[in-house]
């Protein structure tokens, strides 16, 4: 991506904090990647993967968009997901403009309701990404686009697949027109305003999940306890602990012989290194925190 800056028709450089939100599932860490050119924010099948705020910057030619990927919002009914729900909500006041994701496929109906509750609320413009349409056929979509035109009026609404790229670039257009005349916040070469540890602990959380199945849903954090460059910044040391809530859980990620922490390791190594440009040394270990989603004091410890 071209990152010399240029004003847009008016004369002006466009530029502001945009607020993904979005149901659980419905693409808006996926859509952030997409936007991004490369992989940031952690995705999964499994709805509640991101659970803290993740911020990324989109730069072009004629505007910055900083963008801060939430959690999915929903009715939350234990400590964890409260304050991931919270998380999500304390970015409207902070934000120029919401970018709202909606899944067209399997859509949260009670999810969207509260969504729509909380940005009759907020006097932003609000964007409306209608995501994964290569999933649905011409008549229904035109039928969502109709229904969500009537339910809010959004500045824009634009139809997309953030898993192939259709029209993301009409989107970010859209957005872009809806942001107020400003200087840009960061300089070119900047992706995240996220340290490498956070970013690190991500990458092996996800790995965790994913290479979990089902048997291991949410009771995983990560914590990085080493975090060191070495050999002139040509080799990243990292030591990180998986957090699990049962002993059981622990068995399911360490695996028969090791063998299951040894692919989440390789797995997740892999990502690092391709995120920070260098080799990485990455050692796992897995300690049992016993129902740590339900204990405050542990998910101020864990970072939520």
């Amino acid at each position: 991506m071209n990152n010399e800056i240029n004003p847009d028709a008016t004369g002006a450089f466009r530029s502001g904090y945009v607020a993904i939100l979005g149901a659980p599932n419905a693409g808006k860490s996926t859509l952030l990647n997409r936007m991004l050119g490369q992989k940031l924010s952690i995705t999964s099948k499994k709805p509640q993967t991101t659970r803290n705020r993740i911020l990324g910057v989109v730069h072009r030619q004629s505007s910055q968009m900083v963008f801060l990927d939430t959690p999915g919002i929903h009715r939350a009914r234990n400590p964890l997901n409260t304050r991931i729900v919270d998380a999500a909500l304390s970015t409207l006041a902070e934000v120029d403009l919401i970018l709202l994701v909606v899944d067209a496929i399997n859509p949260d109906k009670a999810s969207e309701q509260l969504l729509l509750e909380k940005l009759d609320q907020h006097q932003r413009p609000v964007v409306l990404a209608l995501n994964k349409i290569d999933q649905v056929q011409r008549p229904a979509l035109l039928s969502q686009i109709e229904h969500w035109s009537a339910a809010f009026d959004f500045s824009a609404v634009v139809p997309i697949s953030a898993k192939r790229g259709e029209q993301v670039d009409r989107l970010l257009d859209a957005m872009e027109a809806a942001l107020p005349p400003g200087p840009p916040f960061f300089p070119p070469e900047s992706l995240t305003d996220l340290p490498m540890r956070f970013i690190a602990a991500e990458m092996i959380r996800e790995k965790a999940i994913r290479l979990t199945g089902q048997e291991i849903p949410y009771a995983v954090a990560v914590t990085v306890d080493l975090f060191k460059e070495e050999k002139n910044g040509a080799l990243a040391r990292i030591h990180a602990t998986i957090h699990v809530e049962r002993d059981s859980q622990k068995g399911i990620v360490i695996g028969k012989n090791g063998a299951k922490l040894k692919q989440i390791g390789e797995a997740a190594r892999q990502e690092i290194e391709n995120l920070l440009a260098t080799k990485v040394f990455l050692k796992l270990f897995v300690r049992v925190q016993k129902n740590w989603t339900k204990d405050t004091k542990a998910l101020r410890k864990f970072g939520y």
